[in-house]
């Protein structure tokens, strides 16, 4: 607006538009809700009127659409649509949606300012910012029609005689014409700017695509689960059992080859065999154990404390079946703990306690060793507690020098039915 060729570019009219048909609309709405109120009290009394005091709930849901659409005359910047998508086809689960968001109230109020205080300003501005001037530029043309070319009145105040005179006016009212234009621009932006803060505001998009990135993170973790789960069935039902049956095979040529070189080697070889079985079979444990797809979290959470060479005290309980991230997350945090102190902590006993409850998985893994763990970038630690704020979740480590350490995770989720 700061620019001089602002008066002679589109923006003026754009902002007379704006305000123009926002006075006229405003006009409509509230004879349309004083008739709607009056209609529906009077009508309460046998019960018709009352669906019609509803839908004057509902009365700021287009009033926000049109006005949406209004915006583009004076806003170029995207106008985001704040409501929410119904879960289901149907009226009512539109209304049950469109009920429960602020947005709907929010845009009630602003339907209701609107008809009340809003329109009014636009019609003002317009008729200041350019009836008014336009009358007085007019002086001319009023004095040579109305006039006769003898005597005329501007805007019912001024008499003009003479045709210096309404030329002169003529001048000044070109000259207020053009502060006309900047003054509806600002009124018109400033207008502009409240309607979006009522019914469209800019951070409503972003808060949407923080939601989808949140669903699509959370997609991501559980089509991440199923592959790993397919992969250790592959693995088990294919290589492992070949693998077997390998073992099986020189086992059987073992027994039936005389004493001898030959024997050695197939003895050598079936150790060998042997030996990366069992490597198999850890690789896929530690991909995706079966205990926990068969058995739930707290069976694994016994398996792995089983495995551990620090004895483990046990007292995590958990009776129901958790969703399958929860679990695979969870498990794997009990997981990484245990190889810690395993492998750095010098302790001579753990344990593993917690449960579900008030919403929320609890898990806590203690050790009496010697403490100073610290889950810098790129340590195991580090990518559990990533895993866990996908979920949601907090992962807390306490680990003073000379210890003890305490690994503390709380997960959001509710039990499942497995037999939904």
């Amino acid at each position: 607006m700061a620019a001089p060729r602002y008066l002679l570019s589109a923006w003026p009219w754009r902002a007379v538009g704006y305000l123009a048909t926002g006075a006229v609309t405003g006009a409509v709405l509230l004879v349309g809700l004083v008739v709607a109120v009056v209609a529906g009290g009077a009508l309460a009394v046998v019960l018709v009127g009352l669906p019609l005091l509803f839908l004057v709930a509902l009365a700021g849901l287009p009033v926000a659409r049109l006005e949406r659409h209004r915006l583009r005359l004076i806003d170029r910047e995207r106008v985001y649509d704040p409501h929410a998508r119904p879960s289901s086809p149907g009226l009512r689960a539109w209304l049950t949606t469109r009920l429960r968001e602020r947005a709907t109230w929010r845009e009630l109020g602003h339907a209701l300012l609107f008809a009340g205080l809003l329109w009014p300003v636009d019609a003002l501005a317009v008729a200041l910012g350019l009836l008014c001037p336009l009358s007085v530029a007019a002086a001319p043309l009023l004095l040579a029609t109305v006039g006769g070319g003898r005597e005329t009145k501007v805007l019912k105040v001024w008499t003009v005689t003479g045709w210096p005179t309404a030329f002169g006016v003529a001048l000044a009212g070109v000259f207020l014409l053009a502060l006309g234009g900047y003054a509806l621009g600002v009124v018109a932006g400033a207008r502009a700017g409240l309607t979006r803060l009522l019914i469209a505001p800019r951070e409503d998009g972003s808060g949407d695509r923080v939601v989808e990135l949140a669903r699509s993170r959370a997609r991501l973790v559980d089509a991440f689960e199923a592959e790993r789960r397919r992969i250790e069935r592959d693995l088990h039902d294919g290589a492992q059992q070949r693998l077997v049956a390998l073992s099986m095979t020189l086992g059987l040529a073992l027994l039936d080859a005389p004493p001898g070189p030959l024997a050695d080697q197939l003895a050598k070889a079936q150790r060998e065999a042997g030996e990366a079985l069992a490597g198999l079979r850890e690789i896929v444990h530690g991909i995706h154990p079966k205990v926990l797809a068969d058995h739930g979290l707290e069976a694994a959470v016994a398996d792995a404390a089983d495995r551990t060479a620090v004895p483990v005290d046990v007292g995590f309980r958990l009776p129901v079946r958790l969703p399958e991230s929860v679990e695979a997350a969870a498990y794997f945090v009990v997981r990484e703990a245990l190889a810690n102190v395993d492998r750095h902590s010098g302790a001579g006993r753990a344990e593993v306690t917690g449960g579900h409850r008030d919403g929320r998985l609890h898990l806590e893994v203690r050790d009496d060793g010697r403490g100073g763990a610290a889950a810098v970038a790129g340590s195991g630690l580090t990518g559990l507690a990533d895993r866990v704020s996908v979920l949601d979740g907090r992962l807390s480590l306490s680990s003073p020098p000379g210890g003890p350490t305490l690994l503390r995770v709380e997960l959001p989720c509710e039990p499942i039915d497995l037999c939904a």
